[in-house]
């Protein structure tokens, strides 16, 4: 009787063998350089009315987060490392955070100017841009906290699966803690809920441009992929539970991207006489 060794295949997403990694590659180059050039048309256009409302700043903020949101999903892609493994649910979970927290900026912001807009309104102290920005402020920094202590406590690290299917090695990022990978997902998922849940009843008020809706869409999108997700990455093993993630990720940062982002762009390229200040103050109105 001879007895053999034979030798067991490695299994993750390698940029040689897998075209889901091609697939990603290239969806995230497309939306990267996709909002790339929507933060530069903004730049260009900087002292318009459409880019003015509703705090430019914060809008820059979300831009940037986005377009690191995607660029984080090269930290997925290829063999795990030690460093990518600490460094990719962390780095999307803060990005991320980040753009959601700007949303929920802008929906207070539609919330408050409405409110200050009627006779002797106590409101009118809070219509300012440093209540917005302090809202991004605070809301990331809770998500920096749970980031910062669960890498203190029990950070991801590399993880070589020999059990999951006979004859592989499954390559893989062990979260670590999984109460602070669920907490980072949760607190995201919070504050996407709580946005979709003010824009949705401030949709119907004179807003300009009607950002407002765009931001229900955009979180109604955030909030059913995620759901969506939940299930599927639970229920796979291996690389395609990184799939499932990675396309989660690219597929709410592009709603946001589109719901927020394209009808602006549109006015801005294709229709400037829109882009005035009477067009607005008429908007308003109605």
């Amino acid at each position: 009787m001879k007895v053999r060794c034979i030798p067991k295949t490695y299994e993750f997403l390698s940029y040689e063998t897998d075209n889901l990694v091609f697939i990603f590659l290239a969806l995230t180059l497309i939306f990267s350089f996709i909002t790339l050039f929507i933060l530069i048309s903004f730049i260009y256009y900087w002292d318009t009315p459409i880019v003015k409302a509703n705090n430019r700043t914060v809008s820059f903020i979300l831009l940037a987060s986005i377009l690191l949101s995607f660029l984080c999903v090269f930290f997925f892609l290829g063999r795990p490392v030690d460093i990518t493994c600490l460094l990719r649910q962390v780095s999307f979970g803060i990005f991320f955070t980040i753009g959601v927290s700007s949303v929920l900026a802008k929906t207070i912001t539609v919330c408050i100017a409405f409110k200050a807009t009627k006779p002797g309104s106590s409101w009118k102290k809070f219509v300012s841009f440093k209540v917005s920005n302090s809202v991004v402020l605070v809301c990331s920094s809770v998500q920096v906290l749970i980031c910062v202590i669960w890498l203190l406590v029990s950070p991801p690290y590399v993880e070589y699966n020999h059990h999951t299917y006979p004859g592989k090695i499954i390559i893989q990022c062990n979260e670590g803690s999984d109460i602070c990978f669920y907490s980072m997902l949760g607190y995201m998922g919070l504050l996407a809920s709580v946005s979709f849940v003010l824009a949705f009843m401030v949709r119907t008020l004179p807003d300009s441009f009607n950002e407002a809706k765009y931001i229900t869409f955009s979180m109604l999108l955030f909030c059913s992929v995620w759901i969506a997700m939940i299930p599927a990455y639970l229920s796979t093993r291996g690389k395609y539970m990184v799939a499932v993630e990675v396309f989660a990720i690219l597929t709410s940062c592009a709603g946001v991207l589109g719901c927020i982002f394209f009808p602006k762009l549109y006015i801005l390229l294709l229709k400037p006489e829109q882009n005035s200040r009477n067009v607005i103050l008429e908007k308003t109105k109605l």
